[in-house]
C-alpha cells in the first residue's frame, strides 16, 4: 500500500529576511513535492514580490496554488494560505515592525492547524527575535512559543541543532550568559538528558544513544581552580543519569572536545549555554544546519540560520539549510511512527515463582 504524503505547514518568517527565497529556491525542484505536499501560510503579493526575483535570475518558481484551507491543499504544488495582510510594506534587509507582524500572523495561523490536525509537522522560516515581539508574541524565540502551546509536565521542549554527523542540545537556551549560573541545576540538566535521549531513540532511531556532556567552566574546571559547576552541578546529573539507565559521559572541555573532533564519537552533545553549543555547531554546518524542537508532541524544524537581511532580496540565499530541515522533518515524522507501531503492543513481563523447590513461570501474574 502506498504512503500518503504528509502536510507539512511552512511558516513564513520575516517578510523582509531570506525565508521566501530559501521556500522558493527549495520547491522550484519538482523533485521536493514527492516528499511532502507543502503549505505555505503567509501572503500572495509577497510570494510574487520573490518570485520575481528567482525569475530575473532565471529560476523557475514553483507554482503556487492559492487554498483556504489546508484539508483543501494539492499534491505537485506550493500552497499557499493566505493569512497574512497583502498591504503590508515589503523592505528586503530591513528590520521593520511590519515584518515582524508578518512572521507572527503566520506561525499563529500554521500552529492553529497544527493543533486541529490538518496538517502533519511544522517547518519554520526565520523570524527576527526582537521586531517579532508584541503582547502575542513575547517569547525569546520559536521553542519557547512552542512550549507554550504544545507542552505540559510531561512534554518539555529541547532545542537541538544537528547535521548528518552532529547533535547539539542546550540545557540554557535564550538567556543572557550573566543568568547562566544560576539557572543551571542537576535537576534541570537531568532533565534536557532525559529529554534528549528519548528524543535520539524515538525521533532518530537510535537504540542506545552515546551522550557526550560539556563543561561549563575552561577545562572542565581543572579540579576546582576554576570552577566547581562540574563537581557539585554536572556530575551529579550525569550519575544519575547514568542510573537511569542513561550512556552519557563527560564533563569535557568544550574547546578541546570540538577541537579534536570528539563529537563524531557520540550520537548527541549536551552542552550548557547557547553559544557553547552553538558557536562551533555553526561554523562547521551554517549550510546544511537544521534546527529541531525536540520533546514535544508535535514536529518542529527549522534552518540553522537567521534572517540574513545582509543578503535578502539578492538572490544570494542558499536553500541548502531548508532542504535538510525538511528532511529532518521527514524523517522524524517516518522515525516516530516506526517507534509507535514497534512499541504498540509490548510483551507482558513474566512472573517467575521461586519460593519452592522448584522455579514456576506463573502467566496470571500481572508483575
Amino acid at each position: 500500500m502506498e504512503e500518503k504524503l504528509m502536510k507539512v505547514g511552512i511558516s513564513q518568517g520575516d517578510s523582509n529576511g531570506i525565508g521566501y527565497e530559501v521556500i522558493l529556491k527549495a520547491f522550484s525542484d519538482p523533485r521536493m513535492f514527492e516528499l511532502c505536499i507543502p503549505i505555505l501560510y503567509g501572503s500572495q503579493k509577497t510570494a510574487s514580490f520573490y518570485n520575481k526575483i528567482l525569475e530575473t535570475a532565471e529560476i523557475t518558481p514553483a507554482e503556487i496554488h492559492i487554498i483556504h484551507d489546508a484539508q483543501k491543499a494539492v499534491h505537485g504544488k506550493l500552497n499557499l494560505i493566505r493569512c497574512v495582510d497583502d498591504n503590508i510594506q515589503i523592505e528586503p534587509g530591513q528590520s521593520t515592525e511590519a515584518g515582524g507582524k508578518a512572521a507572527y500572523m503566520s506561525l499563529e495561523a500554521v500552529v492553529s492547524d497544527l493543533k486541529k490536525g490538518t496538517i502533519d509537522a511544522l517547518l519554520t522560516a526565520p523570524i527576527n527575535k526582537h521586531n517579532i515581539q508584541s503582547k502575542d508574541f513575547n517569547f525569546p524565540g520559536h521553542t519557547e512559543y512552542l512550549e507554550k502551546n504544545f507542552g505540559d509536565n510531561n512534554h518539555k521542549s529541547l532545542m537541538i541543532l544537528l547535521n548528518d554527523y552532529m547533535r547539539v542540545a542546550l540545557v540554557t537556551g535564550h538567556i543572557p550568559l550573566s543568568e547562566v549560573k544560576q539557572q543551571l541545576t542537576t535537576a534541570g540538566i537531568l532533565e534536557k538528558l532525559t529529554i534528549f535521549n528519548k528524543s535520539l531513540r524515538e525521533d532518530f532511531g537510535i537504540i542506545r544513544p552515546r551522550i557526550a556532556v560539556l563543561s561549563l567552566n575552561p577545562h572542565a574546571g581543572d579540579n576546582g581552580l576554576i570552577g566547581n559547576e562540574e563537581t557539585n552541578i554536572i556530575m551529579p546529573a550525569i550519575e544519575e543519569a547514568d542510573k537511569n539507565g542513561i550512556s552519557v559521559f563527560g564533563p569535557y572541555a568544550a574547546d578541546g572536545f570540538f577541537g579534536a573532533q570528539t563529537y563524531q564519537l557520540f550520537d548527541g552533545v549536551l552542552a550548557m549555554y547557547h553559544d557553547q553549543g552553538l558557536a562551533p555547531f555553526k561554523a562547521l554546518s551554517m549550510d546544511d544546519g537544521v534546527n529541531f524542537t525536540a520533546g514535544l508532541s508535535v514536529i518542529r524544524t527549522s534552518p540553522a540560520h537567521g534572517t540574513a537581511y545582509d543578503i535578502a532580496g539578492k538572490n544570494m540565499a542558499s536553500e541548502g539549510s531548508l532542504r535538510h530541515a525538511l528532511y529532518t522533518l521527514i524523517d522524524v515524522y517516518r522515525n516516530r511512527k516506526k517507534h509507535l507501531a514497534a512499541t504498540a503492543n509490548p510483551l507482558r513481563k513474566q512472573y517467575v515463582d521461586r519460593s519452592g523447590d522448584k522455579e514456576k513461570l506463573d502467566l496470571t501474574k500481572d508483575e
